[in-house]
């Protein structure tokens, strides 16, 4: 899993720099609608709206913004109706997919995302032929900074963590999904640099591939993310740390 951690600390690095801010905002704004409309406008009482937020507000997204979103999924305020859905598919060299999608239309989302497959050397797949290769997590992201990160792996462990993952000074720790809210207060109670907080899917086993295999995954994974309506994408693929480099530079 190196490689597969090292590529969400790269897209996290990257974050605004590589995507154009509007888009960026409309994303975060349906997980905030979303968010709203499962479970409340009132981000105390909803865990799902508050990680949202705060995902909203590491990327400076006006608090006006956050509001309007909240106001649609409460019904205080008109937009179209958003649906959330889960599609599933395979890359080169039969790497399994997830792709999460919030969108006002369904047939549309549906080709668009068979057209990226297939013009990146994937295929869409039926629901369920992947899924079940994917586990519910939730994933904390602690700067260790002066901290020993090996130390705070061990202190996630001790707190109910199921894995930790530490890539130079950025430790990524996985939880149940049930304890992601509770174990992100102790780390914070504790004044470590919680970064990031949110749901995940993670793949049970992951595939080594070959330098080419590796390189045009990456690229269907960028093109996914790169269309309005997908929110998220997983995969199973362990990339090598220098095919990364590789393909970021």
């Amino acid at each position: 899993m190196s490689g597969h951690s090292k590529w969400a600390q790269i897209r996290r690095q990257k974050g605004v720099n590589d995507a154009k801010r509007g888009q960026l905002f409309t994303k975060l704004g349906r997980e905030i609608t979303l968010a709203a409309r499962q479970g409340g406008g009132n981000p105390e009482a909803n865990f799902r709206l508050r990680l949202a937020i705060q995902k909203a507000k590491e990327f400076n997204m006006p608090m006006e913004n956050v509001k309007r979103a909240i106001d649609r999924g409460t019904g205080k305020a008109e937009g179209a109706a958003i649906e959330e859905m889960t599609y599933e598919g395979y890359g080169p060299a039969g790497v399994a997919v997830l792709v999460e999608v919030a969108t006002d239309n369904r047939n549309r989302i549906a080709a668009e995302l068979r057209n990226i497959f297939t013009r990146n050397g994937g295929n869409m797949g039926e629901s369920g032929c992947v899924g079940w290769l994917f586990e519910p997590k939730g994933l904390i992201t602690v700067d260790a900074g002066k901290n020993d990160p090996d130390e705070l792996a061990l202190m996630a462990i001790d707190l109910g963590a199921d894995d930790v993952k530490v890539v130079d000074h950025m430790v990524d720790i996985y939880t149940p999904p049930t304890a992601l809210e509770s174990i992100r207060e102790a780390l914070v109670s504790r004044k470590l640099n919680v970064t990031t907080a949110e749901r995940t899917m993670l793949p049970k086993t992951t595939v080594a591939l070959d330098e080419a295999s590796a390189l045009k995954t990456l690229r269907l994974v960028d093109k996914l993310e790169e269309y309005d309506d997908v929110q998220k994408v997983y995969f199973n693929a362990d990339i090598p740390d220098e095919v990364l480099e590789k393909y970021e530079g």
